[in-house]
C-alpha cells in the first residue's frame, strides 16, 4: 500500500493532524481526547517560546489519501550544547496499527535528522513544560492520570520494529488509601519537625508573577542533572502555567524559604481528567465555571514536582515540606505522581508515604 508523508504547519493541514486520535481511539473508554486549542498553542513556533532556541516541523503519513499516522521533530541546540549528544525529539506520536506507516513516516524524519546534522532520534517529548512524555509500557486497562502519556498496547512494537529501542524508562506510583498510611505512619501523636530558620508558605496568588518566578528558580536549580532537562526561561514558565490554577489552587503549591530564601518547593495539582474526558478535546466557555465547581468534589492528587536547591539539600527542607504536604494530603483519598528514575526513588515524597508502583512509560532512541 503506498504512503505518502507530508510536512504541514499550523495554519495548513493541523486538521488531519488533529483527527487522527479519534480514529485510534475511538473505541477506546480509557482515552481522554486532549484540548485541540491546547495543542494547537503548544505547536505554534510564533506563540511558544520554547521555539526562540529550537525548529519544529510537523508531519503526517498518509495512506489512499487518509490520515493514519503523525509525529512532530524538534531540534534544540542547548540540549545539544549541555548533554554533549546531537539529537532530535520526536513527539504527539499517534499512529493506526500499521507498522509501514510508521516505518515510512519515521524514514522522512530521519532524512530531515541527518540534513540538519543530529545523529540521535528520540522520543516521545513534546515542546512544553507541562506536557507528557514517553511511551505508556503498561497498565493500559485504567484511565491515565493527569499528565500520564496514555497510548494503545501495540506502540512500543511499533517503534522497535521501526528500528526504535528503549533509552530510559520510568514509572509513577500511587497510594490509593493514603488515609490509612496517614494514620499508621503520621498520626496526631507524632512527633512534629520544626525549625527556626526554615518556614513553609502557599503560593500567593495576590503576588502570582513574583512566585511563578521563584517556582522557576527552584525547579531549574533543583533538576538541573536531571537526565533531558533544559532550564526555562520565565517566557516558557508563564506559558506553560497558563492554565495552572485550572488543575490546582494556590494552597496546593508550597514553597520553602530559608531565613527567607526560597530554596524548596512542591507543586499538587487534581488529578482532572474525570471532567476532561467529557469535554470530549473542546472545552466550551460556559463550561468553564461548572469545570471549576466540579473540580471541588474530586478528590485525587498527583504530586507535579517536588525539588529543593541542590545547596539546601542538606537541611531539613525535605521535611518541612512532607509535613505540610500531608496536612493537604489528608484531605484526599489516592495520591499519585509524576514519573520517577529508580534511582531517586528513596529521596522523594513516593517512598515516605508507601506509594506503589503504577504505570511504566519509556522513551526510545535510535541512530539516525
Amino acid at each position: 500500500m503506498p504512503f505518502l508523508v507530508k510536512e504541514i504547519s499550523v495554519q495548513d493541514g493541523l486538521d488531519d493532524f488533529l483527527s487522527i486520535p479519534a480514529e485510534i481511539y475511538r473505541n477506546d473508554p480509557n482515552w481522554i481526547a486532549p484540548q485541540h486549542s491546547e495543542i494547537k498553542r503548544v505547536l505554534n513556533p510564533v506563540k511558544n517560546p520554547y521555539f526562540m532556541n529550537a525548529s519544529l516541523k510537523i508531519y503526517v503519513c498518509y495512506s489512499d489519501g487518509k490520515p493514519v499516522c503523525r509525529s512532530i521533530m524538534v531540534i534544540n541546540h542547548l540540549h545539544w550544547t549541555k548533554w554533549h549528544q546531537k539529537s532530535a525529539f520526536f513527539g504527539f506520536f499517534e499512529s493506526l496499527n500499521d507498522r509501514d506507516a510508521v516505518k515510512c513516516l519515521f524514514e522522512k524524519i530521519e532524512v530531515d535528522c541527518r540534513a540538519a546534522r543530529a545523529e540521535y532520534l528520540e522520543g516521545p517529548f513534546n515542546p512544553n513544560h507541562y506536557s507528557e512524555l514517553g511511551i505508556l509500557m503498561d497498565n493500559y486497562n485504567s484511565d491515565p492520570v493527569f499528565f500520564d502519556t496514555y497510548n494503545p498496547s501495540y506502540y512500543p512494537l511499533l517503534l522497535k520494529e521501526a528500528g526504535f529501542s528503549e533509552s530510559n524508562v520510568f514509572h509513577t506510583r500511587i497510594n490509593s488509601h493514603i488515609s490509612d498510611t496517614l494514620s499508621k505512619k503520621y498520626n496526631v501523636s507524632h512527633r512534629e519537625t520544626f525549625s527556626k530558620d526554615i518556614t513553609v508558605r502557599k503560593f500567593n496568588i495576590f503576588r502570582f508573577k513574583r512566585d511563578l518566578a521563584i517556582l522557576r528558580d527552584i525547579n531549574n536549580d533543583a533538576f538541573e542533572n536531571n537526565k533531558f532537562f533544559l532550564p526555562l526561561s520565565m517566557e516558557e514558565y508563564s506559558f506553560s502555567a497558563k492554565y495552572l490554577f485550572f488543575v490546582t489552587r494556590p494552597g496546593l503549591i508550597l514553597i520553602a524559604e530559608y531565613k527567607g530564601q526560597p530554596v524548596g518547593a512542591a507543586q499538587l495539582v487534581i488529578n482532572f481528567n474525570s471532567l476532561l474526558k467529557k469535554c470530549r478535546g473542546r472545552i466550551r466557555f460556559w463550561q468553564i465555571p461548572v469545570l471549576l465547581f466540579k473540580r471541588k468534589s474530586l478528590k485525587e492528587l498527583v504530586i507535579f514536582t517536588a525539588g529543593i536547591k541542590k545547596e539546601f539539600r542538606n537541611k531539613r527542607v525535605f521535611a518541612l515540606i512532607l509535613r505540610s504536604a500531608i496536612k493537604i494530603f489528608r484531605n484526599y483519598s489516592t495520591i499519585s505522581t509524576t514519573w520517577i528514575s529508580d534511582e531517586n526513588l528513596g529521596k522523594s515524597l513516593a517512598g515516605l508515604l508507601e506509594m506503589n508502583p503504577g504505570k511504566h512509560f519509556a522513551i526510545f532512541s535510535k541512530p539516525v
